[in-house]
């Protein structure tokens, strides 16, 4: 025994001492830590602080476009960008924008009155609906080169669609006879054991021989098959119920026009990009937790005792609501971007995305916009795991031109071995599409009213970067967004050893995940900076 525990001890310090990175423990703030000081793979902002502690800052104002942002919370408060030309609450357009009372962003998710959408449609549902008569039955051959990118936005809808529905037929009539026989197995126990919810430990002693034990063994059944002894009933039932959920949707979208929720609330003509006033600045209402969250990870006061520490020390958070739930429009990105840029912002995050967008030329022209004015675009790759050199993600910087953005940061997810691995399991990636990693697991920031806690997803990955961009920004205002780029890309920290491959338990290189084969490195990336422009 003792010499096969040197030997795994041998094996565990070849491989980087890998048993002992999985059994840190998550830690709340990991994604601000350096590997080399911490331990955990990290930013380094911390240390990247340390090396600007004797030069001035300036105020960068990062765009967030988002669901909206709770603007009354502690930790963001001090960091809102506010309009300096708008007087708030007189219900008029001081600064002559268009927009009135913007004081802290626009939303253009509402209605005039202040009324906001807060559910919206899938994106592949608008698309096979509003053109399946047009396209169905039609081959590329059958298509106009002016109609050609439409048409496969259509085609990859109906794939999408009909790959759900196959899901529906296949799996809820199953479905429904497991969420049967767990309720009626569920409602023997809770009355056995008088409460209504328990774990296997609470049914472990039930020795009982008639259908109360037969409940016994379905549910340990599945508790062995969550391997978590904490799991409780209530949680299997409601995840049941939340795939059947699924199923059902999948079979509606497929069968059923979708209701057109933002057309009845905003009244804009949406094929018309220049009809762009419309909305309200109700940035709180039906926003949940996400673009709080967002804006919390760039910039929540740094140092102030208060909950969680933003990545930039010297920033304005400008909020704008272009993101309902259900998929965003493109339109209201595209005007979203304008209205950021012609409002000073200098970075925009956007931790949003779909798998088609038929009006892209409207965000292909505001990138291209964006650009001309020297702003930095940061966008997350998405969460489904998927390569996004075979299978598109958009917004994206490949313009319908033939030409791409250069003004453009696409963002995956990476972890820490305490989260699990160094790569997140959901994130999209691409060897060609996805600029560099940036983490994206168990990242603490604010939410609404006044809460914090830890998200999932390229959405955290996403505002990490834009971070790191806006503290480079700050701190060497001159920057243009081709310099933030280079200097995020050259100095990201390269990732030697295989990770895992997203959706998959296959291992594979970073460099096959991403063009850099790196995850951000804030603390390499200020030292490069004050070597190449420090003077």
């Amino acid at each position: 025994m003792f010499k096969k525990a040197l030997l795994i001890f041998s094996t565990q310090v070849i491989c980087g001492i890998t048993l002992a990175q999985n059994l840190k423990p998550k830690l709340k703030g990991w994604h601000l830590l350096n590997y080399q000081q911490d331990g955990y793979k990290g930013t380094g902002v911390k240390q990247a602080y340390q090396l600007l502690k004797n030069k001035k800052s300036t105020p960068v104002i990062i765009a967030v476009i988002d669901s909206g942002i709770d603007t009354a919370h502690e930790d963001l408060r001090p960091v809102l960008w506010i309009n300096p030309k708008e007087i708030a609450g007189n219900g008029k357009d001081d600064d002559g924008n268009g927009y009135a009372d913007d004081v802290y962003g626009w939303n253009f998710c509402g209605a005039p009155n202040g009324e906001n959408l807060a559910t919206n449609t899938h994106e592949i549902t608008r698309v096979y609906h509003k053109w399946k008569p047009k396209f169905d039955g039609k081959t590329e051959s059958n298509i106009s080169t002016n109609s050609l990118f439409l048409f496969q936005q259509w085609k990859k809808s109906e794939a999408i669609l009909n790959k759900q529905y196959e899901e529906y037929t296949t799996n809820f009539a199953n479905i429904n006879q497991v969420d049967s026989l767990f309720k009626a197995t569920n409602k023997l126990l809770t009355t056995h054991l008088n409460k209504t919810e328990f774990v296997k430990r609470d049914i472990a002693f039930i020795t009982a021989q008639d259908s109360v034990g037969m409940a016994v063994s379905v549910w340990n059944n599945i508790f062995d098959r969550a391997g978590d002894t904490t799991v409780k009933n209530t949680a299997v039932i409601a995840d049941i119920e939340g795939y059947k959920n699924i199923l059902l949707n999948n079979k509606k979208r497929k069968e059923e026009l979708p209701q057109d929720f933002r057309g009845e609330m905003v009244k804009d003509e949406y094929e018309n990009i220049k009809d762009s006033i419309y909305g309200n600045n109700n940035l709180t209402t039906g926003s949940g937790n996400h673009g709080t969250h967002v804006s919390g990870i760039i910039g929540a006061k740094r140092n102030n005792n208060i909950g969680v520490d933003g990545i930039v020390d010297n920033v304005r958070i400008m909020a704008i609501r272009a993101v309902p739930g259900g998929d965003e429009h493109d339109k209201d990105v595209a005007l979203a971007i304008r209205y950021a840029v012609n409002n000073g912002a200098k970075i925009i995050n956007m931790s949003f995305g779909k798998p088609v967008s038929p009006y892209k030329k409207m965000v292909d022209d505001a990138i291209k916009y964006a650009a001309a004015k020297g702003v930095l675009i940061v966008h997350g790759s998405g969460n489904d795991g998927e390569n996004t050199d075979e299978n598109s993600f958009y917004p994206n910087p490949k313009f319908l031109d033939g030409t791409s953005a250069t003004n453009m940061l696409t963002i995956g997810a990476s972890g820490d071995y305490s989260t699990g691995s160094l790569t997140a399991s959901f994130s999209n990636y691409g060897a060609k599409t996805v600029d560099i990693f940036a983490p994206g697991v168990y990242i603490n920031s604010t939410i609404t009213n006044n809460g914090y806690d830890a998200y999932d997803g390229t959405s955290m990955a996403s505002p990490v970067a834009a971070g790191v961009a806006g503290l480079l920004k700050s701190y060497f205002p001159k920057l243009t967004p081709k310099q933030l780029i280079d200097l995020i890309l050259q100095s990201g920290t390269e990732v030697k050893e295989e990770v895992i491959l997203p959706g998959t338990n296959k291992n594979t290189k970073m460099k096959m995940l991403c063009k850099s084969g790196k995850i951000i490195n804030a603390y390499e990336a200020v030292k490069l900076a004050l070597k190449l422009y420090g003077k």
